[in-house]
């Protein structure tokens, strides 16, 4: 199988981080290949417009699903765009690695939401959920929250960004894995969150069902 890992954290020192080595060193391990895709080290930038195209369809008025339907057609979706869809095209699993912020994903990740899932490659007319252009593949959300969290807080918080972005453009999409206020834990503590991850993952490559992905703190 191959992974992509998105990983949106601008420290590489963070919990995040940990538990993107952590996944990467796991599943390699078990046999399938990785990829990271770390968008702040990548520069990537998230602000939809006109650059998002090499050839604008109407230069006299930007109406972005047009511009991104035209350019998936005529091949002149921007490089960095393309750079992202290939990753995805390539992988069977994807894992979005981040913090939640304000209840919602990281700025950032938004914007490669909005570029990267564009009209023609992620999903069209009668292309979505079921027959999105990301079928066939899955998605898996792996978080940290500022604090400790409740299973229906993270679901809650978590469920406009599963349904209404990755399972409409045809993901299966898997249950999250939360981890609440990683800063106050111990060392023993954040050592043992990365063990339940570990178990996570491998339960997962394995095709068993994710009995243990939210943390009950």
């Amino acid at each position: 199988m191959h992974i992509l890992i998105v990983h949106v954290h601008p420290e590489p020192q963070s919990f995040n981080a940990a538990l993107t080595h952590t996944a990467v060193h796991t599943l390699e391990a078990l046999g399938h290949t990785v990829e990271v895709s770390d968008l702040y080290a990548l520069g990537f930038n998230p602000v939809a417009g006109r650059n998002d195209v090499t050839q604008a369809a109407d230069p006299a008025f930007l109406h972005l699903q047009r511009e991104q339907k035209a350019a998936f057609e005529r091949g002149t979706t921007a490089p960095d765009i393309v750079a992202e869809q290939r990753k995805l095209t390539r992988a069977e699993l994807v894992i979005f690695q981040f913090p939640v912020w304000w209840r919602s994903a990281p700025a950032l990740l938004k914007g490669w939401f909005d570029r990267v899932l564009t009209v023609g490659y992620a999903y069209g007319a009668g292309r979505v959920y079921a027959t999105g252009g990301l079928s066939g593949r899955r998605a898996l959300l792996s978080v940290t929250f500022g604090s400790p969290t409740s299973p229906e807080e993270a679901r809650e918080v978590l469920h406009q960004m599963q349904d209404g972005v990755l399972a409409f453009v045809g993901f299966e999409v898997l249950p999250p894995f939360v981890v609440g206020g990683p800063r106050s834990l111990t060392v023993e503590e954040r050592q043992a969150e990365l063990e339940r991850y570990r178990d996570t993952l491998a339960h997962l490559a394995l095709g068993a069902p994710l009995e243990r992905s939210l943390a009950l703190s």
